[in-house]
């Protein structure tokens, strides 16, 4: 739905911004998706002044300009037959973009003359169609803005234009009127009166109308009057300027007219000649043998039931959607007769999704139009049509009735508390339902005509909340009742949730697999026995309990390889079983790596992932689960998992939080899964909990004094672990030793066979004072002595 500032303003007295109003329809439910603001995509032009048109001295239909800009006097090469001395024209300065030919101006040269710009025409600049010349302005000052002279001088032809999304509940929206209606009940205007007057027939009319008895719950109501002596002009300025500006073409006045009630009021309307109508005019159902020819020139087959309105010569309109182009009005046309009918919404939905026949007749029939305004339109169609095209009105003639719509909902001011949590005075509610049109009766609120929305108790609610503004809705917890607790959550339901989080927070996918499994899957991971059994599986696949998370995830993992998703990462948080009594379960969090789902390289590829992946994955899984950072790396996992190429992260040598490293090809290839595939399991139970409730994190301890680095170099035995080495240097001093890193390892050469030599660099961070060249040997020879005693490695020369 299209209108534009003005044509609000004819139904609302308002001083409100466009930005204004469209930010309150938007909180009143009519969502506004775009606004065209004309002035300002021609705020780049300016006014100026030829002072001088000379023949190009190449070319027999170009001028040589002098324009007299903002900027000076300007040279501007025109080709329009109207550029002469004199004149007041639009300028385009180079950088303007032109909006009629999608073109920024730039300075260059027509046949070897330089150009500094252009002077614009109507099109050029979507004012209109006229393009016979460029622009030539009855005033203005040289270097005023345009879009100033066109508000001043002008104002219908930078017009804002506003477009609101309808839902199909608010056909009331339809109208220009009802989106004022909406606006003045939150306070943005105040509505003006419009009183629909009957215009008073001259003369018996000489068309009738009739209802078939069969017909009549498609179409309650159908009337009209012939006007005779009219003239099929163009319509005036200010409605073609009005219908353009929302997107429809001008046609002529009486067609103008009707389009324009169909936006104002929504109330569609139709024309036909009153000449090429013969005899009366009936309301009936198509036998599915009828054909018509309309208005927009095609060919419809009508289906049996499809209401149509015939004269004495056959079908002449598809009631309610579109007219036929035999009796359709044109610029010979001097007597019309103008119909208003109301149209059950269901039927003409029916018709036009048969016939496939859209129509902004039918688009706003089949949403539900006010038919108490059915007879009062036509009154003021009337009165339009002898405004513009003159002429000489007949009497109303009328068949059927208005539908009988009247409705009435108990007020319950206390319901927008409890519905909708929002406290809104007595006094507010019922000021709000008076100004959307409802009648108050005591408690009970009569819903207008327009809204065939309004369906209940719980509309009025709506209404009240929708018009108060559901933003001022603030969230308030529901009151607590005696004796229920406050929800509580385990610390390892928390640290289960933290887990979930962190995971998806790193890039993984959850999976939630069945707890079940088969023998097969269940024995690579060391179940599949029979305590684990179940007695009866609902599969064969469902055999077993999963004594790891792990098949589950790689049975996944290969169902996404399948179908083509090569690069994965999952996780599941869930229960195993080692066995088939309470207690024998563990909660585990785990996570599997495939392809090249890496960080970016310094060329901008993807890498594949490797150990260091999920082992950087799981230690901030236990950092966010508060697993303290003395942790160590050991070997000796299960034989799932790839020997020499994962690790065990435990506190101690029996306290084992987690393993990651990659999983053995030999289980990749029993699983079907392409790898390499990384992946961790993480045991939450395992973490120690802290010692005293509520514990934050330790404070930051910031050294001001220089660090100190050392770099060290061990020959020793090829079995000894890097990671024994590495305790054994940071034992020496464990408060002045901050970090120790192997960076090198070195085997074969000189050092013979099972030797290897492993550097490390030892960083010292002093705390007190800044340390002495003493100080740091001395360190540095306990680091010799604890290597050599722990790994027997000595100093390499």
């Amino acid at each position: 739905m299209k209108f534009t500032l003005s044509w609000l303003k004819e139904h609302l007295d308002t001083s409100a911004s466009v930005d204004e109003i469209a930010d309150t329809l938007t909180d009143l439910g009519l969502e506004v998706e775009e606004i065209s603001n004309p002035a300002a995509r021609l705020a780049d032009f300016t006014i100026g002044k030829v002072i001088a048109a000379e023949k190009h001295p190449d070319a027999d239909r170009l001028k040589v300009c002098k324009v007299l800009t903002d900027e000076g006097e300007k040279q501007i090469i025109c080709g329009a037959a109207n550029a002469r001395e004199g004149i007041t024209v639009v300028v385009a300065k180079p950088g303007t973009y032109v909006p009629g030919i999608d073109t920024t101006i730039q300075v260059g040269k027509i046949r070897g003359v330089e150009s500094y710009g252009m002077m614009a025409s109507e099109r050029e600049m979507e004012l209109s169609d006229e393009h016979s010349g460029i622009i030539e302005l009855p005033s203005g000052e040289v270097g005023q803005s345009f879009s100033d002279w066109l508000a001043e001088h002008d104002p219908a032809r930078v017009d804002p234009v506003i477009e609101i999304a309808i839902t199909p509940n608010r056909p009331d929206a339809l109208g220009v009127r009802g989106i004022a209606r909406d606006l003045a009940a939150r306070g943005v205007g105040e509505m003006k009166p419009r009183d629909s007057q009957p215009v008073e027939g001259r003369f018996p009319c000489p068309i009738q109308v009739s209802i078939d008895e069969d017909t009549l719950d498609g179409c309650p109501l159908f009337a009209g009057r012939v006007i005779r002596g009219v003239t099929n002009g163009p319509s005036p300025q200010w409605l073609q300027d009005r219908l353009r500006a929302i997107g429809l073409r001008p046609i002529s006045a009486l067609v103008d007219i009707t389009n324009f009630f169909t936006f104002d009021r929504n109330r569609p309307l139709h024309v036909f000649d009153a000449d090429k109508v013969a005899g009366g005019l009936r309301v009936h159902r198509a036998t599915g043998s009828e054909n018509l020819h309309a208005l927009d020139e095609r060919d419809y087959a009508l289906h049996p039931g499809t209401m149509a309105i015939s004269d004495e010569s056959g079908v002449q309109s598809i009631g309610g959607i579109m007219g036929g182009y035999a009796t359709g009005v044109t610029g010979e046309t001097v007597n019309v007769f103008l119909e208003s009918a109301y149209w059950d919404h269901v039927q003409i939905a029916l018709a036009g999704r048969a016939l496939r026949l859209h129509s902004d007749a039918r688009y706003r029939f089949e949403r539900g139009v006010d038919p108490e305004y059915t007879l009062p339109g036509l009154e003021d169609a009337t009165r339009m049509i002898l405004d513009l095209c003159g002429g000489e009105p007949s009497e109303v003639v009328v068949a059927g009735d208005v539908p009988n719509h009247a409705r009435a909902y108990r007020l319950d001011v206390d319901r927008v508390q409890s519905l909708v949590g929002m406290a809104i005075p007595e006094g507010e509610q019922r000021k709000t339902l008076t100004q959307l049109g409802f009648r108050l009766d005591g408690d009970m609120a009569h819903v207008p005509s327009w809204r065939p929305d309004v369906h209940g108790e719980a509309d009025l609610v709506e209404e009240v909340a929708r018009i108060a503004s559901l933003t001022k809705l603030e969230g308030v917890p529901l009151p607590r009742p005696a004796g229920v607790p406050k929800p509580v959550m385990t610390p390892g339901q928390r640290r289960k949730q933290t887990a979930r989080r962190t995971c998806a927070a790193l890039g993984y996918n959850e999976c939630v697999s069945y707890s079940f499994i088969d023998q097969s899957s269940a024995a690579l991971f060391g179940g599949g026995d029979d305590a684990t059994m179940l007695e009866n599986p609902i599969s064969s696949e469902m055999s077993h309990m999963r004594p790891s998370l792990l098949p589950g995830l790689l049975q996944a993992a290969a169902r996404n390889q399948a179908r083509g998703y090569m690069d994965l990462a999952l996780f599941e948080v869930g229960p195993a079983f080692q066995g088939g009594e309470p207690g024998e379960q563990s909660e585990q969090v785990t996570g599997v790596l495939i392809g090249r789902t890496g960080p970016k390289d310094v060329h901008g590829a993807a890498r594949p992932v490797d150990v260091y992946d999920v082992k950087a994955d799981a230690e901030a899984l236990l950092t966010e689960m508060g697993a303290p950072a003395r942790a160590q790396i050991l070997r000796g996992g299960p034989d799932w998992w790839h020997p020499g190429r994962h690790g065990m992260i435990c506190l101690g040598p029996k306290k084992v939080l987690g393993i990651f490293g990659e999983l053995h090809p030999r289980i990749l290839e029993a699983m079907e899964v392409k790898g390499p595939a990384m992946a961790f399991t993480l045991w939450p139970e395992a973490v120690p909990f802290p010692r005293k409730a509520g514990a934050t994190r330790p404070a930051l301890k910031l050294a001001d004094l220089q660090a100190a680095e050392r770099d060290f170099a061990f020959v020793v035995d090829a079995e000894v672990e890097a990671l024994a080495l590495v305790n054994a240097a940071a034992g020496a001093d464990k408060a002045l030793i901050e970090t120790v890193r192997v960076f090198d390892q070195f085997i074969g050469g000189s050092l013979g066979e099972g030797k290897k030599s492993l550097a490390v660099t030892v960083r010292l961070q002093p705390k007190d004072k800044t340390l002495t060249e003493a100080e740091i040997e001395a360190v540095s020879k306990r680091i010799v002595e604890k290597v050599a005693k722990a790994t027997g490695g000595i100093l390499r020369g």
